[in-house]
């Protein structure tokens, strides 16, 4: 007789909360008159990052994120939006990362990336009505509003060198993962304004084109979110995309066309702000599980 997965039975709980959190979820944005939308999974091409590599599915890809696909939407007139959808990255795992994952991303019009930190607070607030965040032995006060601190003054605050240096050197992903990241404390708390070279597909701070008008929220020591004042202008973007793509190829990776059907309707797109949050973390620091795998049904080490 086959005796019960125990490693499966014992995430039942888990995962029970986790389908209340994705109705709460649902529930806030629907309540706010956003649209649910759906879009394809699989795609000729993501946006091209450097750090982020997609998952192949013949000659197509796996999306990294359904970012473009949305935007596509709100060029052609759709109102405010929100997607709950599967994504994937190839070759993260850890207590944090899975390569398949859920993400929720939602775009409004005519704001900036100001309303989305809002957004995030009164999420959080539905979410956890006491305010008080039990995480790893430690209160969190979820209280709004939540601290903005600049990219730039966290390096100043506590890493070894500026933010600009560590970008000159090729080392800003590990200063921040290893110097400043830990020491930003349990938050919640947005890191805001990135250096242009970080603006991705942010637009560009005015009567600051130094800055990108970008934010990510930590909560529990979690980067929980990124997002955006999105970038409309398509002549700027397509130099972007080529610049990234480029760096893609000179690292040895494989080279992906650009996409080019969201390049032809930006010039379209209305001004908006655009966020995605990762919902397995999200569950993880709701329920006070450490390891993101207690959080999913399955791992890809498990099937």
């Amino acid at each position: 007789m086959t005796e019960q997965n125990w490693a499966l039975a014992r995430k039942q709980q888990n995962l029970i909360l986790r389908a209340r959190i994705l109705q709460q979820v649902r529930a806030f944005f629907i309540g706010r008159g956003l649209l649910e939308i759906e879009t394809p999974q699989r795609i000729p091409a993501n946006a091209p990052e450097l750090h982020i590599d997609a998952v192949e599915s013949g000659e197509w890809v796996l999306q990294t994120s359904p970012e473009l696909a949305l935007k596509r939407l709100l060029a052609a007139g759709y109102p405010d939006l929100f997607q709950l959808c599967r994504v994937w990255r190839a070759g993260e795992r850890g207590l944090r990362h899975l390569p398949e994952f859920t993400l929720l991303e939602w775009y409004r019009r005519d704001t900036d990336y100001t309303t989305l930190m809002a957004d995030c607070e009164a999420l959080l607030a539905q979410l956890v009505p006491s305010g008080q965040l039990a995480w790893q032995g430690a209160t969190i006060d979820l209280t709004p509003p939540w601290p903005r601190l600049s990219l730039a003054e966290a390096f100043r605050r506590h890493a070894s060198c500026s933010v600009n240096a560590a970008l000159a050197a090729g080392r800003f992903d590990e200063v921040l993962a290893l110097e400043v990241e830990p020491k930003l404390g349990s938050g919640p708390l947005f890191l805001v304004d990135y250096p242009a070279p970080l603006a991705a597909l942010a637009r560009l701070k005015p009567g600051n084109p130094a800055l990108a008008e970008r934010c990510e929220l930590y909560l529990g020591g979690l980067e929980l979110a990124n997002g955006f004042s999105e970038l409309t202008d398509p002549i700027e973007q397509r130099a972007r995309f080529s610049a990234d793509e480029a760096a893609r190829r000179a690292a040895g990776k494989p080279s992906r066309p650009l996409p080019e059907p969201y390049l032809e309707e930006l010039p379209k797109l209305p001004a908006c702000a655009g966020i995605a949050l990762g919902i397995d973390r999200l569950v993880m620091l709701l329920t006070g599980v450490p390891d993101i795998a207690e959080v999913v049904a399955f791992t890809p080490d498990r099937l």
